[in-house]
């Protein structure tokens, strides 16, 4: 099974926009790291309603699977590049 399954394609972009987003907050050290995540939930939770057409439940929902999708790629490329070392 695949998250990317069950996010909207137009909300595939909310992806990168929320790993942009928190590669400027991990660099500019105004937030520690483990608050990002919180940010991006936020962020998401604002941003990806817009994207998709409204405040609907659905589309919070969807905000929410694309701030899980960004957060656990980000992951998964820390992780891989640790082990990689």
């Amino acid at each position: 099974m695949n998250i990317f399954e069950f996010i909207a394609e137009e909300g595939l972009v909310m992806i990168i926009v929320l790993w942009i987003i928190g590669y400027f907050f991990k660099n500019s050290k105004i937030l520690k790291n483990e608050w990002i995540p919180f940010l991006l939930l936020l962020t998401s939770l604002f941003l990806t309603p817009l994207k998709l057409g409204g405040y609907t439940a659905e589309n919070i929902i969807q905000a929410i699977l694309v701030t899980g999708a960004a957060v656990l790629g980000h992951q998964f490329v820390i992780n891989g590049e640790r082990l990689i070392k």
